[in-house]
């Protein structure tokens, strides 16, 4: 608690309220001193800091640590894994393959695991003073014991705060950082959420053609696929010294316990402990560089500082003057058929068709994708038809303002595998009425253009990953009425329910695969009417083309009696919609 109070101080809090925290933890007996009355806890958990080991995680998702001495053997297991939560399925006549890169007047051969991507990012890791010093630190160790960083890595640090700029001046460690390429982009979102920008062409050209797994590391909190760049299939999460670590070894295809990160001037061999800083080290370069005024400072720049945002026009008024020009901000449709009707009827849904059959772990990623935006798609064909260049698009995480964007982008992700077109990886499905294949939002349209409703089917941890509201949103407006999974993300069945879709789940732990569903089948949900309760069971009919029906008990995942006020109403906007107005 001690340490708590002196971090306050330590950025620039006010003595008010460092004072306030201190003497209201201590009357509510939530201070603890070690001269002080011991504290009972509902749960206490024991750690033996001895087990703590430096970790990553990934590489498609950041539930899945891996310690850094096992990096190499889950890499390469994950090569020849099938297709799924940690493999990319390849066969062994293909761990063989490499491509030569030539970049910035340099050739070099790269392989399956070369890191093209190291960035530090704004996320949660550039808050934290300790690895941030660790980075500059490592960097500077490296940079005396002259090591590089291999030409096809692109490196990139964007800081969260400028402050984290002002102390790594302070402490004399961004040229280090600079040396080794790590030169600050940008502070906020960049590579974390898609926006690495787009890679060298050498090469991009050469994990192309040589269809090479390419990784990324970054210290970002997010690794899901298709998020980070769409040419590198292994991403994998780590603390900003590891990333630079990373940089330097140029792949992970590497035991950076045991194997050297490359050699210095003299030729001996660098391994990661002969640069790693010591806590002493880090905790001393802090206590010198790191002021209460940086901070201040800062926030009360932060307010006034950007000129360009200063100088935005900011139209008055109670209504907001939608621009029907604008590819950024447009007029969402949500309310626009939301009738005076307090008590709308819930009706069952009948000759639905499914638009996406899929696996499991499918995240919120993989159904409203954040990342780049790519010009055959149909948000990249949208945006080009109303004028803008392929350079301008921008990502979706920028586009979220507009609906038409993001509707286009919804089942959108380069990485998702639709079962119902087999063979595919990508935002396409097969049009069941004439067996084509094309994109979901094309089949979604002619659906809706018939009035024929929507469903998805789905495995476990449906909807995992960042509480995106634009995966529940974009499901509406591609006319999916109900979507029916093994098990769901809480936020994500939460969002459903608030965008008036029903999460229904498979009964007695089945799945569409035990039950022998192809996707084929026309379904009915007939039960659905005003007397539907919370986590009751009701019957989903699947009926093949030739007639035969299958009975299929799910359970209603609308939790609460007010989650059914707000499906009854069709959403929780039309929900708060309809109490104004009465």
């Amino acid at each position: 608690d001690d340490v708590t109070l002196r971090y306050m101080r330590q950025t620039g809090r006010t003595s008010e309220q460092i004072s306030l925290v201190e003497r209201y933890s201590k009357e509510q007996g939530l201070f603890r001193t070690d001269d002080g009355p011991k504290l009972t806890y509902t749960k206490t958990l024991s750690l033996d800091l001895g087990t703590v080991e430096p970790s990553l995680a990934g590489p498609k998702r950041p539930q899945d640590r891996i310690t850094l001495k096992d990096m190499k053997r889950s890499f390469n297991d994950s090569l020849t894994a099938p297709i799924g939560k940690t493999g990319f399925g390849l066969q062994k006549s293909d761990l063989e393959r490499t491509a030569t890169v030539s970049n910035n007047g340099h050739s070099s051969e790269i392989t399956h695991g070369a890191v093209v991507i190291a960035a530090i990012t704004s996320c949660t890791n550039t808050s934290n003073p300790s690895v941030m010093i660790g980075a500059g630190l490592l960097a500077k160790n490296a940079v005396e014991r002259g090591l590089k960083v291999a030409s096809h890595v692109k490196t990139s640090l964007a800081p969260g705060s400028r402050v984290v700029t002002d102390y790594l001046d302070k402490a004399n460690l961004t040229d280090s950082l600079k040396k080794l390429g790590f030169h600050t982009v940008g502070y906020g979102c960049t590579t974390c959420i898609g926006n690495s920008g787009p890679l060298p062409a050498p090469v991009a050209e050469a994990i192309e053609s040589g269809d090479l797994i390419a990784s990324a590391v970054l210290s970002g909190n997010r690794n899901f696929e298709g998020r980070v760049n769409p040419l590198t299939k292994a991403n994998y999460l780590a603390s900003p010294p590891l990333v630079v670590a990373y940089a330097l070894a140029g792949t992970t295809d590497i035991d950076l316990v045991t194997q050297p990160l490359g050699q210095d001037d003299a030729g001996n061999d660098v391994f990661l402990k002969d640069i790693w800083p010591s806590a002493e080290e880090i905790a001393e370069t802090i206590s010198q560089s790191i002021h209460p005024e940086m901070f201040t400072q800062q926030y009360e720049a932060g307010v006034t500082g950007n000129e360009l945002w200063n100088a935005i026009e900011v139209a008055g008024g109670a209504l907001y003057p939608w621009n029907e020009s604008s590819t950024y901000i447009h007029h969402p449709p949500f309310l626009n058929s939301v009738t005076a009707d307090s008590k709308p009827d819930i009706t069952p849904i009948r000759g639905a068709r499914v638009l996406a059959l899929l696996g499991d772990s499918v995240t919120t990623d993989h159904i409203s994708p954040a990342g780049a935006i790519a010009s055959d798609g149909p948000a990249g064909k949208y945006l080009q038809e109303n004028g803008v260049e392929i350079r301008d698009f921008n990502s979706f995480g920028s586009r979220r303002g507009n609906d038409r964007v993001m509707v286009r982008g919804t089942f959108g992700n380069i990485r998702i595998r639709n079962q119902l077109a087999p063979g595919t990886e990508g935002g396409v499905t097969r049009y069941l009425p004439s067996d084509e294949v094309m994109s979901i939002y094309e089949a979604s349209m002619k659906y809706q253009a018939d009035n024929v409703p929507l469903v998805v089917l789905a495995g476990t941890e449906y909807g995992t990953g960042s509480s995106r509201d634009w995966a529940a949103k974009g499901t509406m407006m591609l006319g999916i009425k109900a979507v029916i999974t093994a098990s769901y993300e809480r936020i994500h069945r939460s969002n459903l329910v608030g965008m008036g879709v029903l999460p229904l789940e498979f009964a007695d732990g089945a799945t569409w695969q035990s039950l022998g569903l192809t996707g084929e089948e026309t379904i009915d949900i007939p039960d659905l009417a005003n007397d539907l309760q919370p986590r009751s069971t009701i019957t989903v009919t699947a009926t093949d083309a030739n007639g035969n029906a299958k009975s299929i008990p799910c359970v209603v995942r609308i939790d609460t009696p007010v989650e059914m006020q707000y499906y009854r109403n069709g959403g929780i906007l039309n929900t708060v919609l309809r109490n104004l107005s009465s």
